[in-house]
């Protein structure tokens, strides 16, 4: 274990906003849960303020907050932090707890480009010290449902991948403001480029064609990604952050079609023949919040003293910001601290 002072792995959150409240809700579902309580303790929070650290920890039932970031790491019962702040702070956020010897889950996406996410895993490697993004649909049941039905050949051979995720998110500064490295493609567009990632099993694409139209501040409001790979196989990836979408994952091949609901959270998983018709319809098991997955992925990592997850490998991380820093410079678009 990674503290012989206590028999769980004590997870702490770094931040207090609507993200970390979805963590914490988790955390206390998973320590109420006879899966996960013998595996992860809800311990701390901290915020940059101190009264909005305890009001919270007190909101959770958490028996520590922390009113300094700095004050968290320093913590020597905090096992495992979750990152739960704006794109453009992760990397230093994840250096600081990677500094301290702390295991870290990074909310997605990871950092704000590929040069900041490959600063942070090296550091994390030389440190000997587990990091991990924290994109859940990695971690999910429905990724190995959705590989099993692909891998049957229901649908024959697989041609094309398309995928879209979008929400009216305009009014929060976080989305619209470049300084927090804002836009529809950092915040749900990493979805619908991770989902082909999946199915495809992380092959390079050949060539990347995209698009995007700019919200007034400068970020990307809404962007079309259409993705080429070796055997005449194309994906397109859309996201918004004005619209609403159908958020549908769909995977065609030259006897049928699969049809993800929800790629941000896959809830069903049919597949049709031919002539449209379902073949195949699976629901996704019952689940505490959707997140407790990567908690867990990551707890048990750091028990076993590995420094990546084998459901998102430093890897495949760097893959993903890769193509978005591709994508944004095809657009032209450059966050003012690049």
């Amino acid at each position: 274990m990674p503290n012989t002072s206590h028999s769980q792995v004590n997870v702490a959150i770094l931040g207090a906003g609507r993200i970390a409240h979805a963590m914490a809700d988790t955390l206390v579902k998973m320590a109420a849960d006879p899966r996960y309580a013998d595996l992860v303790a809800p311990y701390a929070v901290a915020a940059r303020d101190g009264d909005r650290a305890r009001a919270f920890a007190d909101q959770y039932g958490f028996p520590v907050s922390h009113g300094s970031y700095e004050e968290l790491v320093a913590d020597p019962n905090v096992d495992l932090v979750y990152i739960a702040t704006p794109h453009s702070l992760h990397a230093e956020q994840a250096k600081l707890c990677i500094g301290a010897g702390k295991a870290t889950l990074v909310e997605k996406s990871f950092t704000a480009n590929e040069a900041q996410a490959r600063e942070v895993l090296a550091e994390a490697e030389r440190a000997g010290v587990l990091c991990t993004e924290a994109i859940w649909t990695r971690y999910m049941p429905s990724r190995a449902m959705i590989d099993e039905i692909v891998d049957a050949g229901l649908i024959g051979e697989l041609r094309s991948v398309s995928a879209d995720l979008s929400y009216v998110t305009t009014g929060k500064a976080r989305m619209t403001d470049p300084a927090l490295a804002g836009g529809a493609l950092l915040d749900v567009g990493v979805y619908p480029l991770n989902f082909i990632d999946m199915v495809l099993r992380g092959r390079e694409p050949e060539r990347i064609v995209t698009s995007c139209a700019l919200y007034p501040t400068g970020v990307d409001e809404q962007n079309a990604t259409t993705l080429y790979y070796a055997g005449n196989v194309m994906a397109s990836a859309t996201s918004s952050m004005s619209c609403v979408g159908d958020r549908f994952g769909v995977i065609r091949g030259t006897e049928g079609y699969v049809v993800c609901e929800n790629i941000n959270n896959v809830r069903r998983v049919v597949v049709f023949g031919r002539d449209h018709k379902p073949i195949v319809s699976r629901e996704v098991p019952e689940q505490l919040t959707g997140y407790e997955y990567e908690v867990a992925a990551a707890a048990h990592a750091l028990v076993d003293g590995r420094t990546e997850c084998a459901e998102m490998p430093h890897a495949d991380t760097l893959r993903i910001m890769a193509f978005m820093d591709r994508i944004r410079a095809d657009w032209g678009l450059r966050f003012p601290f690049e």
